[in-house]
C-alpha cells in the first residue's frame, strides 16, 4: 500500500469529498492540469500493464487536429492522483499512475474528450528487439538494463537478493517486457511500474507471512459494504518443476521439483488435492540450486489458497496489487485476502476489490 497517514485512512472511512488531479505531461516538457468530469484507473495484478486509465476531459482543444498537436500528444503522458481534502483545507494525495497516452478522441465541438492510457511497462514491451539481444551477469542488472534500454530516465528499485543468471539471447521481434519477467522468475520476483512511475523489483508476496495493510470491517467506523465469496482451484498448483539449459554456455540441463510438503496444507502434494505441478523453464537457470530457489519462490504464489472474493468497500486509492487486507464480516468471521485488482473512480462511485487468495481465521 502506498504510504499514507493515519488521518487519511480515518477520513476515507467517513463521509468526505474525494479530490482528484489529472496532469498532462506533453512531449515538449510542459505540464498542464486538466479539468475532467470523471474517469477511472483500473489496477490488475495479472495484466502486463498493471495500471490503465480512462479520463473524461472537458477541453476539446486536447483533440489533436494539426501535425503540431499530434507531435505534442504522441508519447505524452498523464499523471493521475486521488486523495482527500481535510476540514482545515489541506489535502493529502495518492498517486494512481503515470500513463502513456494511447488514445484521444471526442466531439470536437462539445466534448467530452476521453483519454486512454497504460502504465509505462507498455513502453518496454512495445520496444521489440530489432537485433538479437543477449543478457548475462546478474538478474537485477539484466532487468535494469532492459528497462533503461527503452526508458533511459526510469528509476528502478530492487528489494530482492540478486543472483547470477546464465546467458540468454532473445530473437528479433521478441518482447523485452517478457524477457524482464523471465529473468525476474529466476529470483521468484515480480517487476512492475508503480503508481509513482518508478519500476520495482520485489519478492512475490506470500499471504501466509505478510502483515495486513488495511482492515475492511463492518459496523460503525468500518469500510465494509458487501462481499461475495467462493472457491476456485483454477491455476492453483502444489508443485513447481523448474528447468534450465543454456546451449550458449554449453552447461548440462539442470532441474528441480519443489512441492507442497506440508501434510496440514489443503494443497499437500500427497493429499486429497492430488498432484498438480506447473512448469518453468529458462536458460538463465544454470545450477540445480538456482532451479530449486526459483521453484521454491514460485511455489509461494502457485499454491496460494484458493479462496476468492469480491469485496465492496469505501474507496481506498492507496491500495496496490499483492497487498494483504484483513476482512471482518458482519458475522464476525475474519479472513486475510490478497488483492488482485480494483478500479479507482475519479470521483464518486463503487469500489470493489477482487482477491485471488484467502486465509481463514486470521
Amino acid at each position: 500500500m502506498y504510504p499514507v497517514s493515519a488521518r487519511f485512512l480515518a477520513t476515507i472511512a467517513e463521509d468526505h469529498v474525494p479530490v482528484t488531479e489529472v496532469v498532462l505531461l506533453r512531449t515538449d516538457g510542459s505540464a498542464e492540469r486538466l479539468d475532467h468530469e470523471g474517469g477511472s484507473v483500473v489496477v490488475d495484478w495479472a495484466s502486463q500493464c498493471r495500471w490503465t486509465c480512462s479520463v473524461s476531459a472537458t477541453d476539446t482543444g486536447l483533440i489533436p487536429r494539426t501535425p503540431v498537436d499530434e507531435l505534442l500528444m504522441y508519447g505524452a503522458r498523464l499523471r493521475i492522483s486521488r486523495g482527500v481534502r481535510y476540514s482545515d483545507g489541506s489535502s493529502e494525495m495518492v498517486p494512481l499512475g503515470v500513463f502513456r497516452i494511447d488514445e484521444v478522441d471526442g466531439d470536437v465541438d462539445q466534448g467530452p474528450v476521453p483519454i486512454n492510457g497504460k502504465s509505462l511497462e507498455c513502453v518496454v514491451s512495445d520496444d521489440k528487439f530489432t537485433a538479437p539481444y543477449r543478457a548475462t551477469g546478474s538478474a537485477v542488472t539484466a532487468i535494469t538494463a532492459l528497462i533503461l534500454r527503452s526508458l533511459p530516465d526510469a528509476a528502478v528499485v530492487s528489494t530482492v537478493v540478486d543472483a547470477g543468471i546464465g546467458a540468454r539471447t532473445w530473437d528479433v521481434g521478441d518482447d523485452p517486457w517478457a524477457a524482464v519477467q523471465e529473468i525476474a522468475a529466476t529470483l521468484g520476483a515480480q517487476v512492475f511500474c508503480g503508481p509513482d512511475g518508478e519500476f520495482t523489483i520485489s519478492q512475490l508476496p506470500d499471504i501466509t507471512a505478510a502483515t495486513p495493510v488495511w482492515t475492511v470491517a463492518s459496523g460503525e467506523g468500518g469500510v465494509y459494504v458487501s462481499a461475495t465469496r467462493g472457491m476456485s482451484a483454477d491455476k492453483v498448483f502444489n508443485g513447481v518443476h523448474a528447468r534450465g539449459e543454456s546451449p550458449e554456455s554449453g552447461t548440462a540441463p539442470v532441474s528441480a521439483l519443489v512441492v507442497d510438503s506440508d501434510p496440514s496444507s489443503k494443497t499437500y502434494w500427497d493429499g486429497p488435492y492430488g498432484r498438480r505441478p506447473t512448469f518453468y523453464s529458462s536458460s538463465t537457470l544454470t545450477t540445480t540450486g538456482a532451479c530449486t530457489q526459483a521453484a521454491t519462490l514460485l511455489l509461494q504464489s502457485a499454491k496460494a489458497p484458493n479462496a476468492v472474493a469480491d469485496i465492496s468497500t469505501l474507496p481506498n486509492p492507496a491500495l496496490a496489487p499483492g497487498d494483504v487486507i484483513r476482512v471482518v464480516y458482519p458475522d464476525g468471521t475474519r479472513e486475510l485476502h490478497q488483492i488482485a485488482g480494483f478500479t479507482v473512480p475519479l470521483g464518486g462511485g463503487a469500489f470493489t476489490v477482487q482477491t485471488i487468495s484467502g486465509k481463514e481465521g486470521s
